[in-house]
């Protein structure tokens, strides 16, 4: 572990809340080299690398921020902090190179060789952040953490794997590391985390964090729906598992799958090179720039070939005027994709970007380049990476700025205000600073409401 942790493991009670807190000694905090005998003057230049800095918003109340004292106020704070409307610093010692967002939880990554390499913090009633020992017993688990908190994995060989990627269920997690696969842990009512379903399992302080096998080769990417798991190995195949009333597992049936199941259907042959779910909807997208989408359409996702409300196995999405897909996200119940142009596109139902008239649509909208924006004075300014949360888009530009729109539920928008935004704005706390050079490396996952 390459910083000191300060376990507090204080008691707080407000209405009932049983907190578990951690503190990290930043490196800034440590003692300076004694041997320095005057002020040392350091110029970054154009080529500095990435601050790394994390940043948190939304709806604040089970600890998912990170921020103890947005629950439990302190000397400084008198009353809680329910929603965070801006965009707000959380101190991490490690860099961040992954993060995701559950229903009221979050789990933070960095790629360090060190022990502790994952941290969770939020909701953890069904243990989707792992065991967390309380200080009154060794044997019960906090159901509520207020700072990031270590997460351990069961790793062979902790000193050598790196945590490459996390994801965020309703209620599971999921962890792909880069020499031991994939790990999963949190509720597995319906077979999300890819292991035999135990009747009455109680998953509230449990010490079971799965290493899911079944896969043909080695997995490049992990994506969770609400109840179900895609995995995209790095041959271009999908798996999946989980809920599949919808037909969101897209294995051709509605039924539950307790262990990662190839797909097949119109991906049958197909190298795939990004998978996305947040809802009950799923996209795939080919190397070859096509759109794949199964699962729930009763929003209209996936209406360009099917007038039914599930489809239970991937159908290829006929996009006319789309150009090459490069990226896709879905959430409840709206689409969006991204061209090799930059631009994006959206479909389905809620705030889809161009206005309070557009609130429906069967067919993709390009969002005007010009809302992200592309003014004759940039014309070139494109769009390279998107998400979605249940009700919201979210969107960064090849110039490192924020743009979201969508419903602002709990503020999870992070424009300072509880206001819905109808169009795409942009979030002018902080300026997501990412270089061209380093622009694959950013993570973006929007803070998703409860």
């Amino acid at each position: 572990m390459a910083f000191p942790c300060v376990r507090l493991c204080t008691w707080h009670m407000s209405k009932g809340l049983q907190v578990c807190g951690y503190a990290t000694l930043s490196r800034s905090s440590r003692p300076q080299d004694k041997s320095s005998s005057g002020p040392v003057f350091q110029y970054v230049g154009q080529h500095r690398k990435p601050s790394h800095k994390v940043f948190v918003w939304g709806f604040s109340f089970t600890g998912a921020l990170g921020i103890p004292s947005f629950v439990v106020p302190d000397s400084g704070r008198k009353t809680p902090r329910k929603y965070q409307l801006t965009p707000y610093r959380l101190d991490t010692a490690e860099q961040i190179s992954s993060a995701a967002c559950g229903y009221g939880f979050t789990l933070i990554a960095s790629r360090t060789k060190d022990v502790i390499k994952l941290w969770g913090m939020g909701l953890n009633k069904d243990s989707q952040l792992g065991f967390q020992r309380t200080q009154e017993s060794r044997h019960k688990s906090y159901d509520y953490v207020l700072e990031p908190s270590p997460v351990a994995l069961p790793l062979a060989e902790p000193l050598k794997t790196r945590v490459v990627q996390v994801a965020c269920g309703r209620a599971h997690s999921l962890i792909l590391t880069d020499q031991e696969g994939v790990f999963s842990l949190g509720n597995n009512a319906y077979g999300q985390c890819g292991r035999r379903i135990v009747e009455d399992e109680v998953y509230s302080g449990s010490h079971t964090i799965h290493k899911m096998r079944g896969f043909s080769s080695s997995v490049a990417q992990v994506a969770c729906g609400q109840d179900h798991s895609l995995f995209l190995t790095d041959t271009g195949k999908v798996f999946a598992c989980g809920w599949g009333a919808d037909g969101q597992t897209g294995l051709g049936h509605h039924n539950v799958s307790s262990s990662p199941v190839e797909l097949g259907g119109d991906l049958a042959g197909v190298e795939v090179q990004q998978i996305g779910t947040y809802g009950d909807c799923s996209l795939a997208v080919s190397t070859d720039g096509r759109l794949y989408g199964w699962g729930n359409s009763e929003y209209q996702q996936l209406a360009s070939v099917t007038e039914a409300t599930q489809l239970n196995s991937p159908r290829l999405l006929p996009l006319k005027g789309c150009g090459k897909v490069v990226q896709a996200a879905c959430g409840g119940t709206q689409v969006a994709i991204l061209n090799e142009e930059g631009e994006v596109f959206v479909w389905g139902y809620g705030i889809l970007g161009k206005g309070p008239n557009l609130s429906e649509s069967s067919t993709p909208e390009m969002i005007p380049s010009t809302l992200f924006g592309r003014t004759e004075f940039n014309p070139s300014v494109v769009v390279t990476r998107i998400r979605c949360g249940l009700n919201h888009f979210a969107a960064v530009t090849d110039r490192g700025e924020l743009f979201v729109w969508g419903k602002n539920v709990r503020g999870c928008l992070g424009i300072g205000k509880r206001d819905d935004q109808f169009f795409p704005w942009r979030v002018r706390r902080h300026r997501f600073n990412i270089s061209r050079a380093n622009k694959s490396n950013l993570q973006l996952k929007p803070i998703c409401e409860l």
